[in-house]
């Protein structure tokens, strides 16, 4: 490779599928069209302990003097129980070595919850995303700006740049057209959460599909993604008396799951609130659905430009009326599709993304 070369750090990988890495190699591939290359290392904290990975890290470090070592951020990365306290030491250390230090914040907000255990996560998490903003030359968040509650006092040391989608679009949402899906409607859903929020998600995602069933007939329901197999059960039993043919796929390779997208008319997204560091609700937009999502802290421009559908999880029955007239309206669910395209184009694609990261990265040249 002849071009600039940049680290990406990631702590411990995440399972059974690693969004931060897909997101590196994703970006690591458009960044060859800017003349980067993007080199995934990771700190081995959870197999060699903290001070041996430490210490494995300042070795390495000597050979990064002047080049971008770009960290990525999620407290579970850096720490079991989501308390990274020892993350800003490995700031420190690569300062040392020389090398221009960015950190990318996947995690914006620390860990909600009310235990009193939840509150002191949050103070840890809250007291090491301010410090390493301190350290680092460079951030990066995934949201705008604005929107991040603890970064009102740190001006001028974040930039802006929203994640694409971790799959193989280098078509760019081509057209459905000619694609058999046998004239039925079909509902996407990607991911579920687990544990007692992800009861909440079924619950939704089960109430609206069999509302819009009962007014237009038969209707597709595609599961796939993290938890999904492990709502299989509930699912098929809540869908037995419907006419909902049911689909639950599990985690598919990205080619798998542009498949699964393209062959659907909406993406149904009740993780939490849409925004821009969203990669599931991205992966629609970038598949060129429309996207049925609800407003929370972190929504703003430039994906409210997207072909969004908003319902209000407060109003009861809301998330199925809105999947009805998305369904229904065949010239409104168009034009939905449509504005997915063009932010897809002007805003989530990765060569857009890794255009972004080149302004700040070859400022170092």
């Amino acid at each position: 490779m002849s071009g600039q070369r940049v680290i990406a750090l990631l702590g411990r990988p995440d399972a059974p599928t690693d969004a931060v890495e897909e997101y590196c190699r994703y970006l690591g591939d458009a960044l060859l069209a800017e003349d980067f290359e993007l080199i995934i290392e990771r700190v081995d904290w959870n197999q060699t302990g903290w001070n041996g990975a430490l210490n494995a890290l300042r070795r390495q470090a000597e050979e990064w003097r002047g080049a971008w070592v770009l960290v990525q951020y999620t407290a579970l990365a850096w720490s079991a129980r989501g308390f990274p306290l020892r993350f800003p030491r490995f700031l420190k250390s690569l300062k040392a070595a020389g090398a221009h230090v960015g950190v990318v914040f996947h995690d914006i907000e620390p860990f909600s919850g009310t235990r009193v255990i939840d509150g002191l996560r949050r103070r840890v998490q809250l007291h090491v995303m301010r410090k390493s903003l301190r350290l680092s030359d460079t951030t990066v968040f995934t949201v705008p700006i604005e929107r991040v509650s603890w970064t009102k006092h740190e001006p001028g040391k974040g930039r802006f740049i929203p994640v694409g989608a971790n799959l193989p679009t280098s078509s760019e949402a081509s057209s459905r057209k000619g694609i058999s899906t046998g004239g039925k409607l079909s509902v996407a859903v990607f991911s579920i959460t687990g544990g007692e929020a992800g009861q909440g998600e079924i619950e939704n995602i089960v109430e609206a599909v069999r509302f819009a069933a009962s007014r237009i007939g038969n209707l597709r329901l595609i599961v796939f993604g993290r938890n999904a197999q492990s709502a299989e059960a509930e699912l098929t039993n809540r869908f037995r008396d419907s006419p909902v043919e049911l689909h639950v796929l599990g985690v598919l390779p990205g080619e798998d799951v542009v498949r699964s997208l393209s062959v659907s008319d909406v993406l149904l997204f009740v993780r939490g609130p849409i925004s821009t560091r969203r990669g599931s609700a991205i992966a629609g937009i970038a598949c060129g659905l429309p996207v049925i999502a609800f407003k929370g802290s972190e929504t703003a421009a430039p994906i409210t430009e997207a072909g969004l559908a908003f319902f209000s999880p407060q109003r009861k029955g809301d998330l199925g009326n809105v999947l009805l007239r998305v369904l229904e309206d065949e010239h409104y669910r168009t034009s939905l599709a449509q504005r997915s395209l063009l932010a897809q184009r002007q805003y989530f694609s990765w060569r857009v993304i890794a255009a972004s990261y080149a302004e700040f990265l070859g400022r170092q040249r």
